[in-house]
């Protein structure tokens, strides 16, 4: 190293389904949703991120919103390196260099990742001019974003429930003993949402709005200490076609994730069946942590609590959790070694 060292920028990058967040100099510098417009007939993107998403379920003919990636991992190879482009390009400090630096990235990546997967993700920071590449499975990176210390020989379990799938992990000395990893995490809940209000109001949304419904009125059980009020929802009658609003209230939505919930709740308890019994017993004391966004519904850590006999914590500031870890690991990559992978 030595000389070149000023040259080297290092980022933590957590490549989210529903939202990307960027780390640098200990910072999130980036906090963005995954969405691109690209404009159909140059090919050329228009907007990133906020702006993007904005856009969603706006567009004429000519503009495409696109989400490049889907249950955690890159579904469209183009879009997604150049959404991350721009994204590095933003960055305060690497906007004012006169030329582009050579990066060292630490990038999350679901645990149930296929070798094809990840290599598209290499690629893509190659492409971003990385030179060193380190990658970290997410529920690792929830786990030291959270605070355990994971080198301990000590069970945790921790659950991650981000856009596109749930990250289920036991972990001790600095390894993932067992994990599993479903398809059904925020993504899911909005669609349940959006059919639930098709089925059941003959009311037609948009990804948007159940989006907007599942945030602010959205529960995982029916008996909330605190129950939201309810809310009025626009949209478009799909029998007469006319411009509706309906009130619902956070019962319905509750009825709406259940099925969504449950493959969760079975998900959970297979991971418990095949941890190991010593470990088992250090989950029974410390109980289970929850982090990303999917993990701020509301009475979700009550819900699983019942289902597992276990104490369930919800991580403060669970949508950043992830990227802390990431970015964690990227300031120490000598004591996390094991934990990453070159």
């Amino acid at each position: 190293m030595g000389f070149f060292d000023f040259m080297t920028e290092d980022i933590a990058i957590d490549l989210g389904t529903a939202n990307t967040l960027i780390i640098h100099d200990g910072k999130v510098v980036v906090d963005a949703p995954s969405i691109v417009a690209r404009d159909r007939n140059s090919g050329k993107i228009i907007a990133i991120g906020k702006q993007a998403s904005l856009m969603q379920g706006k567009t004429h003919e000519n503009i495409k919103t696109i989400r490049p990636l889907k249950d955690g991992v890159i579904a469209d190879f183009e879009a997604s390196e150049q959404m991350i482009k721009e994204f590095i390009k933003n960055i305060p400090n690497i906007k004012k260099r006169f030329f582009s630096p050579s990066l060292r990235m630490v990038i999350c990546i679901p645990s149930g990742i296929t070798e094809v997967e990840k290599r598209a993700v290499i690629d893509s920071a190659e492409h971003m001019n990385a030179k060193e590449i380190y990658l970290i499975h997410e529920p690792m990176a929830a786990a030291i974003g959270i605070g355990i210390d994971i080198m301990q020989p000590k069970g945790n379990m921790i659950i991650d429930i981000g856009g596109g799938t749930t990250e289920i992990a036991v972990i001790a000395l600095g390894g993932i003993v067992c994990d599993k990893s479903v398809k059904v995490a925020g993504d899911v809940f909005t669609s349940d949402i959006a059919y639930y209000m098709r089925t059941q109001h003959n009311l037609y949304v948009g990804e948007r709005t159940s989006e907007k419904i599942k945030i602010q009125i959205g529960a995982a059980t029916e008996d909330l200490e605190t129950p939201p009020e309810d809310m009025l929802v626009q949209g478009r009658d799909l029998l007469s076609g006319k411009p509706k609003q309906v009130q619902i209230s956070f019962r319905e939505i509750s009825k709406a994730l259940d099925k969504s919930i449950l493959r969760i709740e079975d998900a959970v308890m297979e991971t418990l069946s095949r941890t190991p019994p010593e470990l088992a017993a250090d989950i029974y004391n410390t109980g289970i942590y929850l982090a990303g966004g999917g993990s701020m519904l509301r009475g979700l850590d009550k819900r699983l609590s019942r289902k597992t006999d276990l104490p369930v914590y919800v991580a403060e500031d669970p949508l950043r959790a992830v990227v802390r870890g990431t970015g964690i690991a990227l300031k120490d990559i000598e004591k996390y070694k094991n934990v990453l992978m070159k």
